[in-house]
């Protein structure tokens, strides 16, 4: 890439690959957004096309309406043609186990899988819960249920019993496909049990268990089935279920940060359209690339970026299992070298745990990277440049990515042919989206000032049709603080086009009436170079209201001690100002985070004020982080 002062722009050689490499795109779609959505409808294999492009009756929206497409039909029939024995996936368990499926394997396995739902009763329109590990199977089976029609909700692997019992009882779900077991850092996680437990007091009928490990395992005759036993016997062909533009294909489950995990809706037409071409212009996916989005299947990144978005452009992705610095700190790096990856997509919480953990990318081979892509929080700069110098060698675009559950697809990003990037900034809208950035009372904000993101119509193809069968909270979270918009509830600020997320719009810290963002204040503490990774909330103070208090994880071999902590304190003085002094450092050995990443801030709060009542955990990652801060916090 090519410097200039604190922005970086593609190199020309790049410019000359890059599928987009001009304003001339952001222009026309600028120019008529519903248009411009509909042109690339167009690329994509519809049975029938649309009466109505886009229709919008608040708070609800739909495309292509009257269309008729399935999205399983787009990324597989339509490759074998030219792709049939071009390998679509190579998957790797953690144990070092691997399989290639080509298209057509991958075609053949669906089919039958499709099949064997079939003859179990599962029909257009019924949800089928996905409670699996990252393996081949996980992407067989959403791939199977969408191309009869039925509806895939899937389970993180790593959500407890009772995460799996709420999901399954608000979709009413009766047919579970789980395994036997999976490995994660060389422990057998017993996946059965839990999915036995999780079944209790729900309407499931029929539990398909696929056979990771072989184990011993419970079982219960008559309702539990051998994946299989139940697979090998059916026909490796199967036509697909047209469906209507508007039909649910899936719904992914997101917490927020009281009541029950809301149940995002999306459908067949408009996610199609919008996971096909923002994976193609993002990572700007060719023939020979391989991807390689580290995401969970059990996340919407997973659901977009490491199943969707690869097999719709016809490109090969890599699968694995485990976790990324395991048996060894350079895991993720021998991966890279191993399969070529050309893409390379994940967590700013990887990438610090990769610099924290001292691996030196350098002693790999890593020379097949062209493009690389953040996704799950706001990456801070130490991390950012981090990754460009040591991961991309200095060469490779940084797409960071902003985007929700709920939008389906990536909203806000770099385009790699067009650029410019800017460290901590996620970049500029993509085409067709337009966003607009608000102070309280709806009116927008300057250039450079804070402000709550919202998205204005025509929205995204590929955004939310609604919460499954709640109405009223759809409406509530979404479309009530700002009528007619899409709030978001992040706030961001623009310099120059590039926006920058701060953070969520509750972490939000206002002190003495001066109102801080998490982000910029982790920013600087993260840039300490003894500080791996940081949180900060607000806690009440009687006298300005709020105060911020900072949780941080130092880098593997450094001490705490007070004088570090004086530095921290000093550093936001300095950066920030007097009036974002910190009123407390507490060094944890971890923050609690989702998979994908996102820190629980509210669990910090509730830790602070001496709360053990957490909410809802479901989504935690890393659940025994909470114990260990408590006993920082509290001794």
């Amino acid at each position: 890439m090519i410097r200039v002062g604190d922005l970086y722009y593609p190199d020309p050689e790049f410019r000359k690959r890059a599928w987009v490499r001009s304003e001339r795109v952001y222009k026309r779609a600028e120019k008529d957004p519903v248009k411009f959505w509909s042109s690339l409808a167009e690329k994509l294999l519809w049975r029938k096309k649309w009466h109505t492009r886009f229709l919008h009756r608040p708070p609800y929206f739909q495309w292509f309406v009257g269309g008729k497409i399935n999205i399983t039909e787009n990324a597989l029939d339509r490759q074998l043609s030219r792709r049939k024995n071009k390998v679509a996936f190579f998957w790797e368990g953690e144990d070092g186990e691997r399989r290639v499926y080509t298209y057509y394997e991958l075609y053949r396995e669906v089919n039958r899988m499709a099949n064997a739902l079939e003859s179990l009763g599962v029909k257009k329109g019924d949800v089928v819960a996905i409670y699996l590990p990252m393996i081949p199977e996980a992407v067989i089976s959403m791939l199977a249920a969408a191309r009869i029609g039925a509806i895939h909700t899937v389970v993180f692997s790593a959500f407890s019993s009772k995460a799996l019992q709420i999901r399954l009882q608000e979709t009413q779900a009766r047919y579970l496909i789980t395994a036997d077991g999976y490995y994660r850092r060389g422990k057998v996680i017993e996946l059965k049990e839990k999915a036995d437990e999780g079944v209790k007091g729900t309407e499931v009928e029929k539990v398909i268990v696929v056979e990771r490990l072989g184990r011993e395992i419970p079982w219960k005759k008559g309702r539990d089935l051998h994946y299989g036993d139940l697979v090998r016997k059916e026909s490796p062909k199967h036509e697909p279920v047209i469906m209507d533009a508007e039909d649910p294909v899936f719904i992914l489950f997101t917490s927020g940060s009281t009541g029950k995990p809301k149940g995002v809706v999306h459908v067949h037409g408009g996610y199609t359209v919008q996971a096909y071409w923002t994976a193609r212009w993002i990572f700007d996916l060719h023939e020979d690339d391989i991807f390689w989005s580290t995401a969970d299947i059990g996340w919407i990144t997973g659901h977009t970026y490491t199943v969707y978005g690869p097999l719709l452009n016809g490109s090969t992705f890599v699968l694995y299992e485990g976790a990324l610095d395991y048996p060894k700190p350079d895991r993720w790096a021998e991966m890279i070298e191993r399969y070529g990856v050309t893409t390379f997509y994940t967590a700013p919480t990887a990438i610090r745990m990769f610099e924290k953990e001292g691996v030196v990318p350098e002693r790999h081979d890593l020379s097949s990277l062209q493009i690389l892509g953040s996704v799950g929080e706001p990456i801070d700069e130490r991390s950012w440049k981090w990754f460009y110098e040591h991961v991309g060698g200095k060469k490779c675009p940084i797409v960071d990515t902003w985007w929700q559950t709920e939008t389906g697809g990536i909203l806000i990003t770099s385009l790699p042919g067009v650029g410019p990037f800017r460290p901590t900034f996620a970049g500029r809208p993509f085409p067709g989206v337009k966003v607009a950035i608000l102070d309280d009372k709806g009116r927008p904000v300057k250039e450079g000032e804070k402000g709550h993101l919202v998205i204005l119509p025509p929205f995204a193809p590929g955004m939310l049709r609604g919460l499954w069968k709640n109405h009223q909270r759809y409406v509530k979270t979404y479309w009530s603080k700002f009528p007619g918009v899409y709030y978001t509830s992040d706030t961001a600020l623009m310099v120059d086009g590039l926006i920058r997320i701060l953070g969520r719009a509750d972490d939000v810290i206002k002190v003495a009436g001066h109102r801080l963002g998490t982000g910029e204040m982790e920013d600087a503490i993260n840039r300490h170079p003894k500080v791996s990774e940081s949180a900060v909330i607000g806690v009440p103070h009687e006298i300005k209201g709020e105060v911020p208090v900072a949780f941080v994880v130092l880098k593997k071999g450094v001490r705490k001690s007070e004088s570090l902590k004086k530095e921290i304190e000093e550093r936001i003085i300095k950066e920030i100002g007097k009036f974002a002094r910190l009123h407390g450092v507490y060094f944890v050995p971890d923050l609690p985070k989702t998979r994908s990443g996102k820190i629980m801030r509210r669990i910090l709060r509730k830790i602070v004020a001496g709360d053990k009542d957490f909410g809802d955990t479901s989504t935690l990652a890393n659940p025994e982080s909470i114990e260990k801060i408590w006993k920082v916090v509290h001794g």
